[in-house]
């Protein structure tokens, strides 16, 4: 079995835990309804995906 030959430094390991951080979210325009949206995700309020409408949207009742 594979064993260290010498104990890794506190500063060693804990850089490497360093560049872990949180991406904000990419959001482009839908171009059927100029809505924010995912990429590559199909829109919740149009249901459009890549020109083609996949889901049918209900109307609200208000």
């Amino acid at each position: 079995m594979a064993v260290p030959k010498r104990k890794q430094s506190k500063q060693r390991s804990s850089t490497r835990y360093a560049q872990w951080k949180v991406q904000p979210v990419a959001l482009v325009e839908c171009p059927q309804c100029h809505e924010l949206k995912k990429p590559h995700h199909i829109c919740k309020k149009c249901g459009y995906y890549d020109g083609v409408q996949v889901i049918e949207q209900k109307e609200d009742k208000k």
